[in-house]
This record gives C-alpha cells, structure tokens and sequence, in this order.
C-alpha cells in the first residue's frame, strides 16, 4: 500500500535525522498522536529534541542548530503560533545566506487546520498565516498536499542550504493519491485552489460540471517564487472568465500576489477568493474557515450566470 502524507513525512524525517545527521524539534511532538503521525518515535541521542513550552524561543533554536550545520525540521504545531515564531525565521534565518553568505538549511512545518478546531484551541491557534512570511524575502514558501509533492519539496531542502517555510494542513495527512491538473479545450473558468482548498475546489468542480459549468483546476504548490509555469498559461489560453485563486489566507495578502502574477503574464483576469477580511474568534459564529467546496460552488456559479 502506498503512504498517505502523514507517513511520508514521517519516513522522510525519520531517514533524515538516522542516516544524515539531521534533527526534528518542536513542542510536544511526542504527545497527541506524534503530531498526526508525522513525526517518528526517536531518542534525543536519535535526533528528536523536545523544546520548552515558550513560543518565542523555539525558533531561534531552530537556527541555532541549522547554522551549525545540521539539516533541521522544525515543527510549529498550529500555524497561529508563527506570530511568535516568526521574528528570528524571517529576520535572521531567512537572511542568513543573502546577506552573511551563511548555510542555513531549516525546514519549517506550518501546520494549520481549516478554522476553528475546538473551544482550547481556536482561530488564534489553528488559522492560516503563510502570508505573513510571503511577505518577507528569503524563504521559498510552498504548499504540499500529497505525498509526492512533499518529496520534491524535501529534495528541495536537501539539495538547497537555506530556509524553506511549508504550509501543512492536516486535512490533507490522510491523503495517498496525486492530484493532476484538469485543463479542458474549453473552460468557463480556472480555478487555482491552495493548500486544503484543493480538496475542496475538487468537490466544487464536479458539482459545477452537473451545471454545464467546466472548470479547469491547476493546483499550486510552489507559492513563493511564483513561477508562472506553461500549464498556469494554457489552463488561461481558452478560460473564458480567466482564472480564480483559491487560499486558505485572507483574501487581502499573498493570493492577490499571486493572481497578480498571473493575470500580468497571461492577459486574462484573476480573482480571488479566500479567508473573509475579518476578525475571528472562538464562537462558532465567529469562526473564518478556508472557502469550503459549497462556497467556491456558489462563487463561479455567480460568475458564470450572475443572473441566474
């Protein structure tokens, strides 16, 4: 049987810190189902280092061991501590090679879920934050939902000393298939959907094709640099409402990047659909979860037939 996500990262982790001197760290990795299966069972002496309950430290540490030379994963459990995180990762470790020609190779697992995931938890915990380190310069910066792709980006870590942030959703662990491109002849539009977004978009385009409507779905997994590949250009070619990029973030960040991107370099119009800008809270009412399959649904059936 093939591996699903969550035991793909755990082999390759395993494999890294066993046969090539590498080392996993983060809080509580060991607690709570080895984070979801992605971490293996391993001794300090091993590889697997425990940090202290201090979400402003960890990260530093991280560097710490990645300068001296050590390839690093450094695991941040829910997305929402990169708030706390983020200073030494875009202020030091994200300039280390650029500025002071340092070898820095740290790869950081940002782990997020789609909206709120219980009271002791919460959007301040679990929401999606990658925008805030597409903001700063030095870190490629990618998006991984199936195991193959988690290969090439770890190939990526491996052949490249420097940082690389990857933006983890756990909705996509379970996952043990690929997930190719769908471009038609003829499309109504593009969809190009992020992160557990892809799943969702999945869902909206065969319920969008029981409407006459065709989409075509480019998935994008390498966000920063955003190379505006040829299939980005031919999905475009013959969309007839251009193309429509899916986040996981809110709507005013890296999506309008990116569609930016792609709208200058293929003619056509990009849209965005993403996190609603507002505030969220623990209530149920309150929460901001990723744009679920029945919201893309609606969203281009709106474009498509705005009179309908």
């Amino acid at each position: 049987m093939s591996l699903n996500l969550a035991q793909t990262i755990c082999e390759l982790t395993r494999d890294l810190c066993l046969n090539h001197h590498g080392v996993v760290m983060g809080q509580c990795l060991m607690q709570a189902g080895n984070v979801a299966g992605t971490v293996p069972e391993l001794t300090k002496e091993q590889g697997l280092l425990e940090l202290p309950m201090a979400d402003v430290m960890g990260s530093g540490i991280a560097a710490g061991y990645a300068l001296d030379g050590r390839p690093t994963v450094y695991v941040v459990r829910y997305q929402g501590f990169l708030w706390f995180n983020a200073a030494n990762l875009v202020n030091f470790a994200a300039k280390a090679r650029e500025m002071w020609g340092y070898s820095l190779p740290l790869l950081i697992r940002a782990i997020a879920s789609d909206g709120s995931i219980g009271p002791t938890i919460g959007p301040v915990a679990s929401c999606s934050q990658h925008g805030m380190f597409y903001r700063m310069p030095g870190v490629p910066i990618c998006a991984p939902m199936t195991p193959g792709e988690y290969r090439e980006i770890w190939e990526h870590f491996r052949r490249h000393n420097e940082p690389i942030f990857v933006d983890e959703y756990r909705t996509g662990y379970p996952v043990d298939y690929e997930m190719p491109d769908i471009i038609y002849s003829w499309a109504d539009i593009t969809l190009f959907p992020i992160s557990s977004t892809r799943l969702n978009a999945i869902k909206a385009a065969k319920e969008l094709e029981k409407e006459n409507i065709r989409c075509n779905l480019v998935h994008l997994m390498w966000l920063k640099p955003m190379l505006v590949y040829e299939r980005i250009l031919n999905s475009l070619k013959y969309s007839n409402l251009g193309g429509l990029v899916i986040d996981t973030d809110f709507e005013d960040g890296a999506a309008k990047c990116i569609a930016f991107d792609i709208m200058s370099a293929s003619g056509k119009p990009v849209r965005v659909l993403g996190l609603e800008e507002r505030c969220h809270g623990f209530a149920a009412h309150l929460d901001n979860p990723p744009p679920s399959a029945e919201k893309i649904y609606h969203y281009v059936k709106k474009l498509v037939r705005p009179t309908a």
